[in-house]
C-alpha cells in the first residue's frame, strides 16, 4: 500500500460521524475536489479504486440521508446522486460551485474549526495525494475549478498553512513541499499515525543527510591534510637533495623531522610533538616557511 493509501485510509476510519456538521462539511471536501464529475445539471458521480475511501463517501451520504446509487466499473466503485439533495453545492456553467452562502467572509469566519478540518479531509480524501517521504516531499489536492481551489486556500491560510497554488486552463490544485508544513497538515486532518510515521522518516533522512554532510567534510579536511603534507614532505626532501637543509635554523630542521616522521598527522598533533609545543598557526608558519626556502633552490 502506498503512503498516500495509508493516510486516506486512517482519515477514512476517525469517528466523528455522530456530529452531523462535521458530516456535511467533509462531504463537501469531497464534492468540491477535482473527483466529482457532472452527468447532467442535477446529477454528479463519484468514483474510486478504494474500498475504504469509497466506504466513508457512502457513510457521509446515507448519515446525512441522500439518496445514491453505487455500481462497480472495472477497477473502480462509482457512485452516482442527485444534487437536488445537497444543499451545500450548485452544479453553474458545468461546474459543481459552493452554496455561496457558505464562502462568504462570514460564514468562513464562524466556522468551528473543527468543520474546517472536515472539509480539507474531505478534499484530501476527494482528490488528494502525498508522495512517499522517503524518495521526497509533496502533498497535493486537485480541484474543479478556481473557486473551489480560493475557497480551500482560504480556510488553509487561516490556520497558518502554507501553501502554494498551480492554476493554468488544465489545472488547479494546492501543494506543499515542506517536510514540517506537511506534517502539520496531516495532523490537522486527524491522520496522527500517518503524521508521526513521516515525522519519524524525515528525523531519519535529515539524519542521514547531516551524516553525509559530516563525512564529506571530514573526507574533504583529510583530503587537504594530505595534499598539505605531500608539498611540505616534498620541500623538505627537496632542501636535503640540495644540501640546504642543515642551513636551516634548529626550530625548521624539528618541525621538519617530525613531518618525515608522521607525513598523515595534522598540524595540531605536530605542534604538540615538539619539545616546545606549539599551536596550529606556529607549525604551519614553519613548514610555509620551508616550502618557501625549497623554492628557492
Amino acid at each position: 500500500m502506498s503512503f498516500s493509501s495509508e493516510i486516506k485510509q486512517e482519515l477514512s476510519k476517525i469517528n466523528n460521524l455522530k456530529d452531523k456538521q462535521q458530516v456535511k462539511y467533509e462531504l463537501l471536501g469531497y464534492l468540491i475536489s477535482s473527483n466529482p464529475k457532472i452527468l447532467s445539471r442535477n446529477k454528479i458521480k463519484y468514483s474510486t479504486e478504494n474500498e475504504y475511501n469509497i466506504n466513508r463517501f457512502t457513510k457521509l451520504l446515507s448519515n446525512l440521508n441522500l439518496n445514491y446509487k453505487i455500481e462497480i466499473e472495472g477497477k473502480l466503485f462509482v457512485v452516482t446522486l442527485n444534487t437536488k439533495d445537497i444543499d451545500l453545492i450548485k452544479i453553474e456553467d458545468e461546474k459543481i460551485k459552493i452554496n455561496s452562502k457558505l464562502i462568504n467572509p462570514e460564514s468562513i469566519e464562524n466556522q468551528r474549526i473543527e468543520d474546517k478540518k472536515s472539509i480539507i479531509r474531505g478534499a484530501f480524501l476527494g482528490s488528494g495525494s502525498i508522495n512517499n517521504p522517503e524518495k521526497k516531499y509533496h502533498l497535493e489536492i486537485n480541484f474543479s475549478n478556481k473557486e473551489n481551489l480560493e475557497y480551500i486556500k482560504d480556510i488553509l491560510q487561516g490556520l497558518e498553512i502554507n501553501l502554494k497554488i498551480l492554476e493554468n486552463t488544465n489545472k488547479y490544485a494546492i501543494y506543499l513541499k515542506e517536510g514540517e508544513e506537511i506534517s502539520s497538515f496531516l495532523a490537522l486532518m486527524g491522520a496522527t499515525k500517518g503524521m508521526l510515521n513521516f515525522e519519524e522518516i524525515r528525523v531519519k533522512k535529515e539524519m542521514r543527510g547531516k551524516v553525509n554532510r559530516l563525512v564529506n567534510c571530514q573526507t574533504a579536511n583529510l583530503s587537504k591534510t594530505i595534499n598539505a603534507s605531500i608539498e611540505q614532505v616534498e620541500a623538505i626532501r627537496k632542501l636535503k637533495e640540495k644540501g640546504k637543509f642543515n642551513n636551516l635554523n634548529d626550530n625548521l630542521k624539528e618541525i621538519a623531522n617530525l613531518r618525515l616522521e608522521n607525513p598523515n598527522m595534522n598540524l595540531i598533533e605536530l605542534g604538540e610533538l615538539l619539545k616546545k609545543p606549539i599551536g596550529k598557526s606556529g607549525v604551519n608558519y614553519r613548514l610555509k616557511k620551508i616550502i618557501e626556502l625549497a623554492k628557492d633552490c
